[in-house]
């Protein structure tokens, strides 16, 4: 027998490789492999840095990554609707990593909280969206998507072609959410768009209301979500904003969690989280403007009495807790009828331009990554029915809800839409998963030079002995100095860890506790103006009565320990729920170490 020829171990190894991609191949057909380290070398050379569970084709990063068996029974693929955003170069990444080193931070005047949508979004522009392009049904299914994909392509061309990367802020790339969208459009007779009062015209896309408003002649209600996170007189501003731009625009108040304004907020209190026993969804503050909105718009062609009969009995039951403090049941409430449609959107089976068909009005919610969308729904139907998360990008596929016999509801994927927005601002407002952020130490920085983070938080310069030396601070210096004071250390070294300080900086940003809030143009002038408006005034009446009162307000608040905060675990944000679902009791003086923040005991965790 001849001798075999020597195998060097890079030959090897590349036997072992090719060896393995071909009984997957056999096995799996045409299943993804894109989290898959040991790939081909053609996939190798388009996906790179597959640790975080994402895949790079073209400069562009897909986020979300759902472990994957091979398609379904129905062809449904969980990463199918995953979030799609333009790759930052290394270049970039690096930059900006040396400009948080570098870079002093600087307070910036009120004149600079002020947002401009016309800056943002510059109606006429490029900056659109995808529109579904003609077809009929003598179309085929594959002709109808192959189409469609040029289509998109054309779009994404014009605006890549007319900004450069450095202008441009995050948006969606992934086809497949636009056709939710346009499906959502499409069944709808009413529109919500949901935004967050924090930063109204960073979720409003004018194109999105000229063409509601225009080619499709549909109602559009603009929702100010989470006006609790916001003083009452910046609310109204930004109502009185909205109406004078887009007169067209129904504007309403909503959040799913009212507090009293009236209520003195203690600083000290960022690093708590307040948790509301029982069942808090029947307290929005919210849904009777809603339906005096539809009221207004469907002007008697829906009976909606069954909608105010439902208000009037969340109204009368809601409570927040029981005198036991266990929490109610979920459950005990009426059944919610739920659709799932998640291939609806594919199938090519037409605008229907039949309004209010068969007595029921659909009312479509739409909107950025974020902005509580689900719970808005939530609150709507008195009790949780959607699953909620910060993680952007939960909601995967529409889903329909009925909300009375007459009422239909309609939730739609997180949709970003191209704008000029600076990209940090869009990390800060929940719009990009933190998780998966490569460089966040400039979102701190433009936060600390919005707000005062240092003083909020009480952090000391890491360079400084003496806390009463004025020191310069840069993004950096910041996160440092978190990372020391919660104690966030490497697991090698027990160096401070920078990175996961950076990343719990901004899950406090996006959770509201680092709130920082953005103004319409003037509004620094006429603030006073604003603050002694007559509606301002019935806003803080308004929030001081549907919110907790007496004994109704047994909040419990549980300091985070720094196991709380861990970055880099996504199954941990997709899997937790909304604010108020968790019901998780601070641990007593004498429990174990286990259940307790070790820093704590060194009084290191103290603000």
């Amino acid at each position: 027998m001849p001798r075999k020829k020597p195998f060097s171990v890079k030959q090897k190894k590349k036997q072992l490789q090719d060896k393995r991609e071909r009984k997957r191949g056999l096995q799996d057909g045409l299943r993804s492999s894109s989290n898959s380290r040991s790939g081909s070398r053609e996939r190798r050379g388009e996906q790179t840095d597959t640790s975080d569970g994402e895949s790079v084709t073209h400069h562009i990063r897909r986020l979300n990554q759902q472990p994957s068996q091979g398609l379904g029974p129905r062809g449904y693929d969980p990463n199918r609707y995953r979030l799609h955003f333009e790759r930052d170069s290394r270049e970039e990444v690096e930059r900006r990593k040396r400009a948080a080193r570098e870079q002093v931070l600087q307070p910036v005047s009120a004149e600079v909280l002020e947002l401009d949508i016309r800056e943002v979004y510059q109606p006429g522009s490029v900056l659109d969206f995808p529109r579904r392009p003609p077809w009929s049904y003598e179309m085929s299914k594959e002709q109808l998507m192959s189409q469609e994909e040029r289509s998109f392509q054309e779009y994404l061309g014009k605006i890549h072609g007319a900004y450069s990367s450095e202008k441009l802020s995050y948006f969606e790339h992934n086809l497949e959410t636009w056709r939710q969208l346009w499906r959502v459009l499409e069944m709808s007779d009413i529109v919500l768009l949901i935004t967050d009062i924090r930063h109204p015209v960073v979720n409003f896309p004018p194109a999105l209301y000229e063409y509601v408003t225009g080619e499709l002649g549909l109602s559009l209600v603009l929702v100010l979500n989470k006006v609790d996170l916001a003083p009452p007189a910046l609310v109204v501003a930004w109502k009185h904003y909205f109406h004078q731009h887009y007169p067209q625009l129904h504007v309403v108040l909503f959040t799913s969690f009212p507090r009293d304004p009236r209520t003195p907020q203690d600083p000290s209190s960022v690093l708590k989280k307040s948790r509301r026993r029982g069942r808090g969804w029947t307290r929005a503050l919210g849904p009777e403007q809603l339906l005096r909105a539809c009221e207004a718009i469907t002007v008697g062609k829906v009976d909606l009495s069954s909608w105010r009969e439902k208000i009037a009995r969340d109204v009368a039951g809601a409570t927040w807790g029981n005198g036991s403090g266990e929490e109610e049941d979920e459950e005990d409430g009426p059944a919610v009828l739920v659709e799932q449609q998640t291939d609806s959107a594919m199938e090519p089976t037409g605008p229907t331009r039949e309004r209010y068909k068969d007595g029921v009005v659909t009312i479509g919610c739409v909107g950025f990554p974020n902005v509580g969308k689900s719970s808005l729904i939530n609150g709507l139907v008195g009790r949780k029915v959607v699953s909620v998360s910060r993680t952007p990008g939960h909601t995967r596929y529409f889903q329909t809800y009925f909300l009375t016999p007459s009422v239909k509801l309609c939730d739609c994927p997180g949709l970003i839409f191209p704008s000029l927005l600076p990209r940090q601002l869009q990390v800060l407002a929940g719009i990009y998963p933190i998780a998966q952020i490569q460089e966040p130490y400039t979102a701190v920085g433009y936060l600390a030079s919005r707000i005062p983070v240092q003083a909020l938080l009480h952090l000391r310069h890491p360079e400084t002995e003496d806390p009463s030396m004025e020191h310069p601070w840069c993004a950096w210096d910041i996160c440092e100095a978190w990372a020391e004071k919660r104690g966030y250390k490497t697991a090698k070294a027990a160096r401070n860890d920078v990175y996961r300080a950076a990343n719990s900086l901004l899950r406090l940003a996006v959770d509201g506790r680092l709130s920082l809030c953005f103004h319409p143009p003037g509004y620094s002038e006429q603030k006073g103006t604003w603050e002694s408006h007559p509606e301002t005034t019935e806003l803080v009446v308004l929030q001081g009565r549907v919110g907790p009162a007496g004994d109704e307000e047994e909040e419990e608040e549980e300091e985070l320990s720094s196991s709380c905060e861990e970055e880099g675990e996504e199954d941990r944000d997709a899997d937790e729920e909304g604010e108020g679902d968790e019901d998780t009791p601070t641990s007593a003086p004498g429990s174990s170490l286990a259940g307790r923040n070790p820093y704590a005991l060194l009084g290191e965790d103290e603000c």
